[in-house]
C-alpha cells in the first residue's frame, strides 16, 4: 500500500513514517501542504493521512482538492482538535476518517488498512490462488499449510500479485506500489526481493517472469 503522510511536525512525522514502513507500507512524508499537492498530483497514493493544520496550504484546501479531482486515494485527516464540531467538518471537506491526536499508533494503522481496502471492496481480505493463502488483516500467509515467514516487502509483493488474479504485474508497477519515493527506480529491489520469495515459497515454482512484461502468480 503505497502511502503519503503529510504532517509539519518533523519528529512526529518522521516517527510515525518509520512505524508505517516496519509495517510493510511504502511512506512518502510532507511536511506542508504545497508539497503534498505535487506529490499527489505525480503520484497515485491509496491512502493520504493528512494533518489538518499545515503550512503553506491547509490540509482543508489539499482535502477540497483531492475530492474536486476525484482522485482515487482515500483521506484520512489528523487533527489536535477533537470536538465532535471538527470531526464533522472535517468530514464534511470529503475526508474518509477522522483521528484525533494523540492517537494509538496501532489504531492509525488499523484504520490505514481499512481505508486501503475501500476502493477495491470485491478484492478481500483473505486472498487464495491454488495452495497459497495470504491473510491481508493478520499480516499471514501460507504454502500448502506452511507458514511462510515473509519480510513485509516480500509479504507486500506477494499481495499485489495475488490480488492481481494472474494478471502481469510489471517490476515498476511494485516498485510503484510497495517501495516509497526515496528508492533508485533503476534498483534491482524488485528483483532481488522476487528472488527472496520465490526461494520462500519452495517447490513447485509459483511465480513467473514474464518477458518485457513482468511477473505473475503460475496459472492453477
Amino acid at each position: 500500500m503505497r502511502v503519503l503522510l503529510v504532517e509539519d511536525h518533523a519528529k512526529l512525522a518522521t516517527t510515525v513514517a518509520t512505524g508505517l514502513r516496519r509495517e510493510g507500507l511504502a511512506v512518502d512524508v510532507c511536511f506542508d501542504g504545497g508539497d503534498a499537492l505535487e506529490h499527489i498530483t505525480a503520484t497515485d497514493y491509496d491512502v493520504v493521512v493528512l494533518d489538518r493544520d499545515i503550512p503553506v496550504v491547509h490540509g482543508d484546501e489539499v482535502c477540497r482538492r483531492l475530492v474536486a479531482d476525484r482522485r482515487a486515494s482515500r483521506v484520512l485527516m489528523l487533527t489536535a482538535a477533537g470536538s465532535v464540531t471538527a470531526r464533522v467538518e472535517g468530514l464534511g471537506l470529503g475526508a474518509d476518517d477522522y483521528l484525533s491526536k494523540p492517537f494509538a499508533f496501532a489504531e492509525l494503522v488499523a484504520r490505514i488498512r481499512a481505508l486501503g481496502r475501500r476502493p477495491a471492496p470485491s478484492l478481500p481480505p483473505t486472498l487464495v490462488r491454488g495452495d497459497l493463502w495470504l491473510d491481508s488483516a493478520r499480516r499471514l500467509a501460507s504454502r500448502a499449510g506452511r507458514p511462510l515467514l515473509l519480510s513485509p516487502k516480500e509479504f507486500a509483493v506477494l499481495e499485489r500479485l495475488l490480488a492481481a488474479g494472474g494478471r502481469v504485474v510489471s517490476a515498476s508497477a511494485l516498485l510503484e506500489a510497495v517501495w516509497d519515493e526515496m528508492t533508485d527506480p533503476f534498483t534491482k529491489t524488485v528483483q532481488m526481493t522476487i528472488s527472496r520469495l520465490r526461494a520462500k515459497l519452495g517447490d513447485p515454482p509459483v511465480i513467473d517472469t514474464v518477458a518485457q512484461g513482468g511477473y505473475r502468480i503460475r496459472p492453477c
